[in-house]
């Protein structure tokens, strides 16, 4: 799998395309600003670019920018946001074309190496990786979840970061047929018709609580 990184800070950048590199990725270029990501992009078309979310000159919101750019000019290319902060606002603007191949992640899920791995992979294949903190933020204080069960909110959060049915039932300790159950369920609840992709459900979902709020 082919990847770009946009990052300024040299300690980080030069420590992900080692992280990568160890773990069978091909680190094809890494950059320090938003217009370098988007030609590099557009060069050599990677599977997924990691970028954090403030590059140079500003370090406000380049990297959403250049992110949003390659959303529309490389759409075959995953984009996996990393950033100090969790920016809400970011994260809902990247969801509304309410396709895959995005992750947010904090930097700190970096240390976790195996997760950040994972996460990397699922992205760069289409599907989603949200942060958990991301995740809870953006489904807090909505009433449109009033008509969810505590465990449908349990099941609708772990949807969100992109697990798939077995990977639920073992995280909630359940069966994948309870999963399908309640996620069947939450569709419904929420007037969203069920998909064959985990992450267009996903993201169906998230596009929902957006417009809601």
């Amino acid at each position: 799998m082919r990847v770009v990184i946009a990052e300024d800070l040299a300690l980080l950048r030069d420590g992900l395309t080692r992280l990568l590199r160890d773990n069978g990725f091909e680190v094809v270029a890494a950059v320090t600003d938003g217009d370098a990501l988007v030609t590099s992009v557009l060069l050599e078309r990677p599977d997924v670019a990691i970028v954090d979310v403030r590059l140079p000159p500003t370090f406000r919101d380049e990297g959403v920018r250049a992110a949003l750019t390659l959303r529309d000019r490389s759409p075959d290319t995953g984009v996996l946001i990393v950033s100090q902060y969790i920016e809400q606002a970011y994260a809902r603007e990247l969801l509304a074309d309410g396709r895959g191949g995005l992750g947010y992640l904090l930097k700190d899920r970096i240390m976790d190496v195996d997760d950040f791995v994972a996460a990397v992979r699922r992205v760069g294949e289409g599907g989603t990786a949200l942060d958990p903190e991301v995740v809870a933020q953006l489904l807090a204080k909505r009433k449109p979840l009033d008509v969810l069960s505590p465990r449908e909110l349990e099941v609708l959060g772990l949807m969100a970061e992109g697990r798939s049915n077995a990977a639920i039932a073992s995280r909630l300790v359940l069966t994948v047929g309870a999963v399908e159950k309640h996620v069947a369920s939450i569709l419904s609840k929420l007037r969203l018709p069920p998909s064959s992709a985990d992450h267009r459900r996903v993201l169906a979902v998230l596009a929902y609580l957006r417009e809601a709020d």
